[in-house]
């Protein structure tokens, strides 16, 4: 405002002014006039229309259409400017003079803080209004005034009826994913879900994006149990718990607040069509944490329970590449540190073990039939032949 006044003296009125004049002395709380003067001098310096705006809204400090176009102009004078130049100044000046509860910040170009005390002017008749709210965020991101815009978007939700909360979130929640902040956006995304649950999976999403891996899954399982949850991409009960199984199974480094065991086997019980997926999601998870004998166990459980051939197939498929795997790791390690007398009878033993298993895929085929239907005769026929060397059996 004192930036404005300063350059006050610099202007002057052209006798064509003076019907206009007269008619807003005549009537000077009529917006309508005040907009026939200023639609009549658009084309005039940018000082001289900024001053007629101050004049109207000094006498029609609660008109929104005043205040709207006022800030409209002044963010549209210092588009592509430098975010010093004092132009940007004065419209930060402009914003902050609207704000109802908002201190005062120090900005150093004078142009930025003129349009910021405009903005924050505005609001003090115009805090009701989220269209003025909206413009002057989304000015303050524009600035990258990381804190200002936070401490903004605070006040707007503060000011505005909860019933028009929605229109501010989606602008907070944007600024929040800008910068590389993640504390911050965390915080503000679960303020966010106690008004909008249905933002959960972006959240979600957010959450892998910054590797905040353990609070992405206690996020999953929590929506995943809500029976009155609808996910807002169309993901099924069924596809977010895979969803879980994957994230845990592959990181079971960084998710330490879940037991990934009790989890699938309750998936076990309710997704029968996906038995083989996440008992191969179980096993993964100890594999990549360096349990590998509790992983043969479960993946001896898996194809010693499964009812199905497809089931069976993919978890027999999984059981031969990990031995093929260990053997590989095994066979590397003596290669490139040497080869001891222990270490050759490692690796016959894990060569014995790939071998046994693969003998025993026809007969672990024939009891997965026969769990099926243990009446069909054809399947008993076939167990009788692979057991013809070994009578006792």
């Amino acid at each position: 405002m004192p930036v404005l006044m300063e350059k006050q003296k610099d202007i002057f009125f052209e006798e064509d002014d003076l019907p206009y004049e007269e008619d807003i002395l005549r009537n000077p709380y009529s917006v309508k006039c005040w907009l026939r003067y200023l639609e009549f001098k658009k084309l005039a310096s940018r000082n001289v229309v900024n001053m007629i705006y101050e004049r109207a809204l000094k006498e029609l400090p609660g008109s929104y259409k005043l205040w709207y176009n006022y800030l409209k102009l002044r963010r549209r004078q210092v588009k592509g400017k430098c975010i010093n130049d004092p132009a940007v100044e004065d419209v930060c000046n402009a914003h902050e003079r609207a704000l109802v509860f908002m201190h005062k910040v120090c900005i150093n170009d004078p142009a930025v803080e003129d349009v910021c005390n405009a903005h924050e002017r505005a609001l003090v008749f115009m805090h009701k209004m989220p269209r003025i709210w909206l413009d002057y965020c989304q000015f303050l991101m524009d600035q990258c005034r990381i804190t200002k815009t936070r401490r903004t978007c605070d006040k707007a939700l503060r000011a505005l009826p909860i019933t028009q909360h929605y229109r501010i979130w989606p602008l907070y929640l944007k600024f929040a994913k800008m910068y590389d902040l993640p504390e911050s956006a965390v915080r503000i995304y679960r303020r966010n879900l106690k008004l909008q649950k249905e933002n959960t999976e972006d959240y979600i999403e957010y959450l892998k994006s910054i590797d905040w891996l353990d609070e992405a899954a206690k996020r999953l399982v929590n929506i995943i149990d809500d029976d009155s949850y609808i996910s807002k991409e169309g993901k099924s009960k069924h596809q977010l718990w895979n969803e879980l199984c994957e994230l845990v199974a592959k990181n079971p480094d960084k998710v330490t607040s879940l037991k990934i065991e009790p989890i699938i086997r309750q998936g076990l019980k309710r997704y029968t069509d996906q038995i083989g997926v996440l008992w191969n999601s179980m096993a993964d998870y100890y594999i990549r944490g360096g349990h590998f004998e509790r992983a043969r166990d479960i993946y001896e459980e898996a194809i010693e329970t499964v009812l199905t051939v497809r089931d069976f197939t993919q978890v027999f498929d999984a059981y031969a590449e990990f031995e093929k795997n260990v053997i590989g790791a095994k066979i590397q390690t003596m290669e490139e540190t040497g080869a001891s007398e222990e270490d050759d009878l490692d690796l016959e033993l894990r060569l014995a073990r790939l071998e046994n298993l693969m003998d025993r895929r026809l007969l672990l085929l024939n009891s997965v039939l026969l769990r099926q239907n243990p009446h069909n005769v054809h399947e008993w026929h076939k167990r009788v032949t692979l057991f013809k060397d070994k009578p006792r059996e």
